[in-house]
């Protein structure tokens, strides 16, 4: 699948101007350091938040729920990504906003994170025969399956302990 620059880009900018993103004013050296201080801060509290999502789906997994871990693992990926933006003084509450942020960080440079990777989480771009963590979470919230495939569960938990060691640098 071929990644779409234009596409993210202007969705980025569409979220911005529609203030789904926010980004904090940086007037001043002193409250920007200050800034920082706090987007790291906040970082470390979405990472500990993806965290326990994966304990969560740990234990869902072991009660015989792992159709509701498919939930828990999406949004452990979502807080690492709430992370990677927070470090950057970003703030989003809408996960398509935060999709095309974390590809304009990419593409400005800002961060290394694999757009292939981006796209297992969620993708803009016409639907590919693989599913994404959003497809995959769609289809155990609102389907009747009530178990998850083993090897889906582990490329899933893989795929969210990858993002949270890249959400962490």
């Amino acid at each position: 699948m071929e990644f779409d620059k234009k596409k993210y880009r202007q969705l980025f900018e569409q979220c911005t101007q529609e203030k789904r993103i926010k980004k904090s004013q940086q007037s001043f050296k002193v409250r920007l350091f200050l800034e920082k201080a706090d987007f790291v801060k906040n970082a470390k509290e979405f990472i500990s938040k993806a965290e326990h999502y994966l304990k969560a789906t740990d234990y869902l997994k072991k009660g015989q729920y792992s159709d509701i871990s498919a939930t828990t693992i999406f949004f452990s990926l979502y807080h690492s990504l709430l992370a990677i933006a927070a470090k950057f003084g970003y703030e989003s509450r809408n996960q398509e906003c935060t999709f095309a942020l974390i590809h304009y960080l990419i593409e400005e440079g800002k961060i290394e994170f694999d757009n292939s990777l981006l796209n297992k989480i969620a993708a803009l771009e016409p639907k590919s025969d693989e599913e994404t963590s959003v497809d995959i979470r769609e289809r155990f919230q609102y389907g009747t399956e009530f178990k998850m495939d083993e090897e889906l569960y582990n490329n899933m938990v893989n795929l969210a302990k990858e993002v949270i060691v890249i959400a962490l640098l």
